[in-house]
């Protein structure tokens, strides 16, 4: 299938998941109007089955593992019924959220899923991880592997402390993508920088939790800083959210922001780079207006791997004819247009598994 982008700004031509020149006779033309079509955007950080359940605790707290302890007794009913949904439901919930903000590949900071090879409609990117230093029996990182750690999610002593407990343990080096890092102090802020480490950033997550996020000297130029959304047990909303939330802050710059779900984080995650060029993956999205203005009800079309995976219900009549039927979607108060495979039930495998699963002390 070969289909071309067409806007005053730019064409885009895309052809068996690829991007193309964007020349010569192509199936489809789509015309957007006056939008800006950038690469897809990276999620740092997520939890995709957890986004269902809703914000939930009474902060503030000084720990993640407070929370973690706190809701497991006051959330209990909450967290029973969001256990009874489909395994592959609450992963979906989480990769619509991801996909209606324009994000074309997340970091699903938990368990590999078997319905990740199933036609799941968001690309993952799968890098070695461990849940935490309080809550993770044995943390090995694998040798010249980027290794994802929640790290210093909290305010208190213990917080402050696990910076210095991972150089104790060989953990602090340039492989290391620390999430969160709100507990650190100055010390412990120049050891992260000075090792190398990358910074995930999720200031909605954090600011919900602890009244306050990762430290300015921690996130000033010198180090990588990625954006993650986290999940919404915690977190404001969508990517689009957290940069705008991230924005408010004021703490880096725009242009750092952009390469935070750019550039940075492929580079960090192991990803090819994010760019329009002929050979490139065809992992775009399509925005009304710039970046740094733009929220969900601005994602005009998320593709991935040449496909369209979101668009806004008037180019529907356009894509159906070549990408099969589809149906609106909502995500909160925006509706879009989806391919109506994703929310068809996949063929059971052949031997069958029921997963239980029990919330974390990070989201």
């Amino acid at each position: 299938m070969r289909w071309l982008l067409q806007s005053p700004r730019r064409a885009v031509g895309i052809e068996d998941g690829r991007l193309v020149a964007p020349e010569g006779p192509f199936e489809l033309v789509v015309e957007l109007g006056d939008v800006e079509i950038r690469p897809g955007l990276i999620n740092a950080h997520d939890h995709l089955h957890r986004n269902h359940y809703g914000r939930l605790g009474k902060p503030p707290y000084v720990s993640a593992y407070a929370w973690a302890r706190d809701i497991q007794r006051r959330e209990r009913a909450r967290i029973a019924l969001g256990q009874r949904v489909p395994r592959r439901a609450a992963l979906l919930s989480g990769a619509w959220k991801n996909l209606f903000a324009g994000v074309t590949t997340v970091v699903h900071h938990d368990r590999w899923e078997a319905e990740f090879a199933r036609d799941f409609p968001i690309r993952i990117a799968r890098i070695a991880h461990a849940d935490s230093l309080g809550m993770s029996r044995e943390i090995v990182a694998p040798a010249e592997e980027r290794f994802a750690l929640h790290v210093a999610e909290g305010i208190d002593d213990t917080a402050a402390r696990e910076v210095g407990e991972l150089a104790e343990r060989g953990l602090l080096d340039n492989r290391l993508i620390a999430v969160h890092a709100v507990g650190v102090d100055g010390l412990a802020a120049e050891r992260l920088r000075a090792a190398g480490a990358a910074i995930v950033w999720c200031p909605s997550s954090n600011l919900f939790l602890f009244g306050r996020t990762a430290p300015a000297e921690l996130l000033a130029h010198g180090v990588d800083v990625l954006l993650g959304s986290d999940s919404l047990l915690t977190a404001a909303g969508d990517l689009l959210d957290e940069l705008n939330v991230a924005r408010s802050l004021a703490l880096i710059t725009d242009a750092r922001l952009e390469a935070a779900v750019g550039e940075v984080a492929a580079r960090r995650l192991g990803l090819a780079q994010p760019v329009i060029e002929p050979g490139a993956p065809a992992d775009l999205v399509v925005l009304a207006v710039p970046l740094r203005d733009a929220r969900a009800r601005d994602v005009v079309l998320t593709i991935v791997a040449g496909e369209p995976r979101v668009a806004r219900p008037d180019f529907a009549a356009a894509l159906e004819p070549h990408f099969g039927g589809g149906r609106l979607h909502r995500v909160g108060a925006v509706e879009r247009w989806t391919p109506a495979r994703f929310h068809r039930p996949p063929a059971p495998p052949a031997t069958a598994r029921h997963h239980h699963h029990t919330l974390s002390p990070t989201s």
